[in-house]
């Protein structure tokens, strides 16, 4: 399994529009971050999680044409708005693409982008076309997607769920700030974690410093990556500060599993 972390950033990337702070004045490589998403790639099959508005780019950067389906974790619009992006994938694979969420999320991204859920072009894609498989509302529960197992479990993102994933060894967790015991359950014994570090202070809809590496102590991983991190964190003394086995995620870093 190959695991790409496509997007490192926050709901308004790094650096923001309009902020003079150090970090996003930066010139290192590494604080130049796009909104959230990643790409797995195992058993011949690519599984993309979200699709940031930064999808395109993100593509083209990491150089992957193939999509075989899609994994929601909710509906904001810094992990849904890149879907008109998918159209590019649907050339490639001349197919429709199959997409999973619960019923919430797909019912949103359906009102937000009706056109992508209609029937598959007749002729040239001029369209995204997709397939909606609507997950249940359960704590744990284990799917699959391409021919993929995969495990969702249900976090705490502010007043609203999402979905963390895991795929054989690897699991993912973006947009939490409450990690129920379900959660932690369905999480034991992985290998490789990339979980949700907004920023030093507390956060009412994310998991701040603090807290994430109390649920790395709790978890165990061989290695944790932390992900979805605001300008407020610069690679390099968040590097300095964090313990053996946790390192500061980054647009592009890839997990070999």
């Amino acid at each position: 399994m190959r695991v790409t972390l496509l997007g490192s950033g926050s709901s308004q990337g790094v650096p923001e529009v309009g902020c003079g702070c150090a970090v996003c004045r930066s010139d290192h490589p590494r604080n130049k971050r796009t909104r959230a998403s990643l790409l797995v790639e195992t058993q011949g099959k690519n599984l993309l999680v979200d699709t940031a508005p930064d999808l395109r780019q993100q593509a083209l950067r990491e150089g992957f044409t193939k999509v075989d389906a899609v994994l929601y974790t909710h509906d904001h619009a810094d992990h849904t708005a890149g879907l008109d992006d998918l159209r590019a994938f649907n050339v490639q694979a001349d197919a429709a693409i199959p997409i999973y969420g619960n019923k919430v999320t797909l019912d949103i991204l359906e009102q937000r982008y009706a056109y992508a859920f209609l029937p598959r072009p007749e002729r040239a894609w001029y369209r995204p076309c997709v397939v909606p498989h609507v997950l249940p509302d359960e704590p744990v529960f284990g799917f699959t997607a391409a021919g993929v197992a995969v495990t969702a479990f249900e976090q705490v993102h502010g007043r609203i769920k999402t979905f963390g994933y895991r795929i054989d060894n690897f699991a993912y967790s973006t947009d939490v700030d409450v990690l129920p015991e379900a959660a932690f359950e369905a999480l034991a014994g992985v290998d490789t974690w990339i979980v949700d570090c907004l920023r030093y202070s507390e956060s009412y809809t994310h998991s701040n410093l603090e807290r994430t590496l109390g649920w790395i102590a709790r978890v165990r991983p061989r290695m944790a990556i932390l992900t979805h991190m605001a300008h407020d964190f610069d690679y390099v003394r968040l590097s300095s500060e964090l313990p053996a086995g946790v390192v500061a995620g980054y647009d592009g870093i890839i997990a070999q599993l």
